[in-house]
């Protein structure tokens, strides 16, 4: 039966008919037809034409078959790259989107007889990334072209320099850490234990060193010390003045009673050896003043 002419509503219905995808075993590759039904692909392989085109391929059917797998391959993995890229995909889900176009390559012209083959396959030739989980199998395109490449390099070189800085950031942290841990042991090393104080010692054979704080007793014949039974001091009682109004316990005025003996030494050592006393320093002279002036106002209160 002759084919219907191109828009006669045999040649519409003919083409409403075989809308949408039909069944991948009713399809023959070789003769690029589709039936859509067994009867119809049986018909179809008995026809002269099919048996013509079958004899040109079994002349040389490897080379038909692997012509036919890289178109397929190559058909498959330029969806995968212009579609996901790089992204990580179901396999099944491309393969969906690649039959979508009524004049695709078949898989069943190819080598691969199964979709999961043809996805090993692409692992293994370093095409894609492929790997299985318990939803199916998953693959990724792995971009191999010299600019991919050269951006992929400058990456690394940036991310291994980033991990450098990281690195000596980290070596130099935990050197402050143990540098700190070091100082912070000896700090309580020596709180735990403090120094002894060992006081004052004296050397064997070194001189003993007495203070005395007690005045020199005045030698005056004017005036006599008397001890009282308690053991306190009194002191002279000078004469002209009141005996009630002295203080029996007030201690002798160490100056009052040095000085007459100092003046009366230089006038005796003057007299015999007639020589000018050494002139004082200033420092001297008002060390003198001072004790003059002490002296004066120890008087008035004693007179008073």
């Amino acid at each position: 039966m002759p084919r219907a002419e191109v828009g006669t509503p045999k040649y519409l219905a003919n083409k409403m008919k075989s809308k949408g995808l039909q069944r991948l075993r009713w399809y023959c590759q070789v003769c690029e037809k589709q039936c859509r039904d067994e009867n119809g692909f049986k018909c179809h392989a008995q026809s002269e034409a099919h048996l013509r085109q079958m004899l040109v391929v079994g002349e040389n059917a490897g080379r038909h078959i692997a012509d036919f797998s890289s178109q397929f391959q190559h058909d498959f993995v330029q969806l995968l790259s212009r579609r996901y890229n790089t992204k990580r995909v179901r396999v099944n889900q491309v393969y969906q989107e690649f039959i979508q176009d009524k004049s695709h390559l078949h898989m069943n012209a190819t080598r691969w007889v199964t979709l999961t083959e043809f996805a090993k396959h692409l692992g293994r030739s370093g095409i894609a990334r492929v790997d299985e989980t318990e939803k199916g199998w998953f693959i990724a395109w792995i971009d191999s072209s010299p600019k991919a490449l050269a951006k992929q390099e400058a990456s690394i070189k940036k991310d291994r320099a980033t991990r450098d800085d990281e690195q000596r950031e980290r070596t130099l942290i935990a050197e402050q850490i143990e540098r700190a841990k070091l100082e912070k042991g000896a700090s309580d090393e020596g709180s735990a234990s403090p120094p002894v104080e060992e006081g004052l010692k004296r050397e064997e054979g070194a001189e003993k060193v007495v203070l005395s704080f007690s005045a020199k007793p005045a030698a005056t014949s004017d005036t006599t010390a008397t001890a009282a039974p308690t053991g306190l001091k009194l002191t002279a009682v000078k004469l002209g003045a009141n005996p009630l109004k002295a203080n029996p316990l007030k201690r002798p005025n160490v100056f009052k009673s040095t000085a007459p003996v100092k003046s009366e030494s230089l006038e005796g050592s003057g007299g015999n050896d007639k020589k000018r006393p050494a002139p004082m320093s200033a420092a001297e002279r008002l060390i003198v003043e001072e004790q003059e002036r002490k002296r004066r106002r120890m008087d008035r209160e004693s007179v008073a």
